[in-house]
């Protein structure tokens, strides 16, 4: 069994800045890409942030420069620092993550989502 855990979600003014962090834990033999996504009320739910097992990172066009992915390794856990935010920035944000179990196989986990609002 393996679990994700998001963290760090909330209300915020335009402007400010939020720490996301997500923790994988479990059966975990190795833990490969992670990532966030984001899902607004009536939207689909898209690709913020990802970030490879070797630390190589894609962003959003739509957060590139404001928002930094990191991971630690040790403690199988993934960032995601947002500043600047901007209302439409709001969303329920959810942690994604590639893990290989001790049984050998690999699948793709998510935590349950953690909300976002950016209002003033």
């Amino acid at each position: 069994q393996v679990r994700l855990v998001e963290s760090g979600g909330g209300l915020v003014q335009p402007g400010g800045s939020l720490r996301l962090s997500c923790v994988a834990s479990g059966n975990i033999f190795r833990v490969n890409a992670m990532g966030w996504y984001r899902q607004a009320p009536g939207k689909e739910r898209e690709l913020v942030a990802r970030i490879s097992s070797d630390t190589s990172t894609n962003y959003s066009g739509s957060v590139k420069g404001r928002f930094t992915i990191s991971r630690d390794n040790a403690k199988n856990t993934v960032y995601l620092q947002m500043n600047s935010l901007k209302p439409e920035d709001t969303a329920v944000y959810y942690c994604n993550a590639d893990i290989m179990t001790y049984s050998g196989y690999t699948s793709t986990y998510w935590g349950q989502g953690t909300q976002v609002t950016v209002s003033s």
